[in-house]
């Protein structure tokens, strides 16, 4: 087996990564909005906030079994190394994800990162996998769906939390937020960094300015349309939590929902809520289009998945996390 790492502009690797997605897709996460050419492209140039992975095809002789990616950021975290790792439903149980898994791993030591992270479905195959490659599992995410169409009614939900937040103003920024609330949205970010991660180990991410530019850009020129609530204190001007949503601008029925997070000195007003609620009523007043939302959280998360619960979502696949520490 032949592990072959390419980029955006190879187009014999790039269509066999992208067939190979899609076959795995239809088997493992049906649900998943469907992975096109440009969706594919774009991600590989920008990743999640400007940090692009290391993309890769396994080929048992000409024939694609298996595709891998390395995520490694420059921002924090600088000992991990992310794997994702699929291998085509048909070569599966014939030691193609042993033989990638090695090869990742190879690579990853000549990156100078001895923490190693792993991620599949919870199924029976994924755990005796990372068992038998000395991974431990250290966390567990819901992947939820909301399907548009079968929302409760977002609008007194948003008027009941409003009850509990009435020292608080909403605020909607779409695209860019504006330079004046970039250095107080940093900290905002930040607030993420509260979310149950359970036993990963993971340090906290360090966010400036400059990061939360690249976030934006790098979800904006992805063609996603990029949308933000932010709660501001009305005594102090105090940015106390935002929600995101970002549109598929190529396949607009779909949405993503990113971060949610309150800060600390603010919670208890039922901002989460009030924020994801006055973002269903956004959506439906600019993007009526829009019939499935999506959205990750740590199982472990209680209070984000009481939220979710209420707007409508949910559960579709259990998300497992391996970690192993090499050094």
């Amino acid at each position: 087996m032949k592990l072959v790492e390419f980029g955006p502009d190879d187009a014999v690797h790039f269509e066999a990564f992208l067939a190979l997605t899609v076959e795995t897709f239809a088997v493992d996460c049906p649900w998943e909005p469907p992975r096109t050419a440009y969706r594919q492209r774009r991600y590989m140039e920008h990743s999640w906030e400007g940090e692009p992975g290391r993309w890769f095809v396994a080929y048992e002789g000409a024939d694609p079994v298996g595709i891998a990616v390395i995520d490694a950021s420059e921002y924090d975290n600088l000992e991990m190394a992310w794997f994702t790792l699929r291998v085509a439903p048909g070569s599966r149980g014939r030691g193609h994800g042993a033989e990638i898994l090695r090869a990742l791993e190879g690579l990853a030591e000549e990156m100078g990162r001895p923490l190693l992270g792993m991620d599949g479905f919870d199924t029976a195959a994924t755990r005796a996998f990372a068992a038998s490659a000395g991974y431990d599992l250290k966390s567990a995410e819901i992947r939820r769906m909301q399907v548009v169409e079968d929302v409760p009614d977002p609008a007194p939900i948003r008027d009941e939390a409003l009850e509990r937040a009435s020292d608080y103003e909403l605020v909607r920024i779409e695209g860019y937020c504006p330079d004046d609330l970039l250095p107080a949205l940093v900290d905002l970010t930040a607030a993420i960094n509260d979310a149950p991660i359970d036993d990963l180990e993971w340090e906290d991410e360090v966010y400036s300015p400059e990061r939360v530019r690249a976030y934006e850009r790098a979800q904006i020129e992805s063609g996603f349309r990029f949308r933000r609530v932010v709660a501001r204190h009305r005594r102090t001007g105090e940015l106390a939590g935002h929600t995101v949503v970002v549109v598929d601008a190529e396949q607009p029925a779909y949405a993503e929902q990113h971060d949610t997070s309150v800060v600390r000195a603010h919670r208890g007003h039922r901002l989460g809520l009030l924020l994801k609620a006055d973002m269903l009523l956004w959506l439906a007043e600019n993007e009526p289009q829009v019939e499935r939302i999506y959205t990750n959280n740590a199982e472990s998360n209680r209070h984000m998945i009481a939220v979710n619960d209420r707007l409508g979502y949910r559960p579709m696949g259990r998300i497992l996390e391996f970690q192993r520490r090499v050094r």
